[in-house]
């Protein structure tokens, strides 16, 4: 099976930097945002991974359920611990999540099986 996160990644990687080179205040405001969002605050950076998951989930994204799923992999939480973040996004989305669900079960079992 090809790694499909490490694609992911390279591609985001890859888009990222072309984005970059646009040098369109809007767009840089933008992902500075998305990123300072996820700093540490009165919520720990950890915690924001874990609501940035359950958000992506119900939202259905799944470049964005990846992202997370690394993240939050990187930044600790167990699989128990994503587990119940799953089924949170679950509850909130209803049943159009369940496709969405398998490919987050799919992408931490890949992430899981780097280490």
């Amino acid at each position: 099976m090809s790694d499909r996160l490490a694609e992911f990644e390279n591609y985001r990687k890859k888009m990222n930097e072309r984005i970059d080179a646009i040098d369109h205040l809007g767009i840089k405001r933008f992902f500075n945002l998305d990123t300072k969002a996820y700093d540490d605050g009165a919520l720990s950076a950890k915690t924001k991974e874990l609501l940035g998951l359950v958000a992506s989930m119900v939202l259905r994204c799944n470049d964005c359920i990846d992202y997370h799923i690394l993240q939050c992999v990187d930044a600790g939480w167990t699989d128990e611990e994503l587990h119940e973040a799953f089924n949170v996004g679950l509850v909130v989305g209803g049943s159009i999540v369940i496709p969405h669900l398998r490919h987050a079960v799919e992408s931490l079992d890949l992430y899981r099986s780097r280490n």
